[in-house]
């Protein structure tokens, strides 16, 4: 594993690395991480795809250390999907390269891959579904309706984050709660430790909680992003894979479903849904999430639907 650097318009990534890094005749991999967790999350993946042939580049994003604070102090869906499309430009990456996201990660996944101009051949996404799946059409009302009480009482977590300042006070206690409830079983320790490191401020801990106070303030992305907006909430355009664990403490694992039903127009596609893992599946359930990954991206033609991996 190494580590690099990347200057970007607003802020300076910092990075983890697998592979042929500095060769521009391999492709290139960016793996996404989300909240509360680091780019030490795709520690496993980052060596699979590695060995795959890739160049792997998992950025710690805004605000989260080693990487730095945006100039403009955005934490928006757009401004995140802004700065993985400049870093696949920095890195010289080209029509061969491939996005990877988990959780906030994921959601930054999900908006490249409906973006028309986004560079990457493939998206995956892990753990969250795109928003649009998750609004409901005529048709699947019911399967929506059935959902949702139980996905209103895991997301508490989103209005706590809005509350001013008691989330980073109680950060520490509070991020391992989630852990222990998103991925049940799962001894979090090394990755509770690595998000310490990484968040070590109270302005880290505030920048990190920025992600959710800036969801609901949307009225506020800066000019620069508005043309990503609305991909932010589309679907895929790319050939699209999405991993959910059945035991998701999180994100309700029936989603999965409604994902499936809302790709038959995007070829190659596919949804999966890993058993006994939850929601930081590529750790739970690293050598099943890997291959999968891996097979995905090695296809070249695929097939739709929701499928059981063991």
């Amino acid at each position: 594993m190494d580590q690099l650097t990347t200057d970007l318009d607003q802020l300076r990534l910092a990075s983890l690395a697998w592979g042929p890094v500095h060769d521009p005749t391999a492709p290139l991999a960016v793996l996404l991480h989300g909240f509360p967790d680091t780019a030490h999350t795709w520690r496993h993946l980052g060596a699979a795809l590695a060995g795959a042939g890739y160049r792997v580049v998992a950025p710690f994003t805004r605000g989260y250390g080693p990487s730095g604070f945006p100039a403009d102090g955005s934490y928006h869906v757009p401004a995140l999907m802004s700065d993985a499309l400049e870093l696949h430009a920095a890195l010289g990456g080209d029509e061969r390269a491939v996005l990877v996201g988990h959780d906030w990660g994921a959601i930054t996944a999900n908006g490249i891959g409906a973006y028309d101009a986004s560079p990457f051949r493939r998206v995956v996404s892990l753990a969250v579904p795109p928003f649009e799946a998750m609004n409901p059409r005529p048709g699947d009302i019911g399967r929506w309706a059935r959902i949702l009480p139980r996905q209103a009482l895991l997301s508490w977590y989103t209005v706590y984050n809005q509350l001013p300042g008691l989330p980073e006070r109680r950060f520490d206690d509070y991020v391992a709660r989630l852990w222990s409830r998103w991925s049940p079983g799962y001894d979090a320790a090394d990755d509770l430790a690595h998000l310490a490191s990484s968040l070590p401020t109270s302005e880290h801990r505030s920048a990190v909680l920025g992600y959710y106070r800036a969801a609901v303030r949307p009225w506020q992305v800066p000019s620069r992003y508005r043309h990503l907006g609305r991909a932010a909430i589309g679907m895929p355009r790319v050939p699209f894979l999405f991993l959910h664990g059945a035991d998701d403490g999180c994100l309700d694992p029936r989603w999965a479903a409604q994902v499936s039903g809302r790709l038959d127009g995007v070829r190659g596609s596919r949804v999966a849904v890993v058993a006994d893992a939850g929601h930081f599946l590529q750790l739970e359930r690293p050598a099943v999430v890997n291959a999968l990954i891996v097979e995905f991206l090695a296809e070249l033609d695929g097939t739709d639907g929701t499928e059981e991996a063991g």
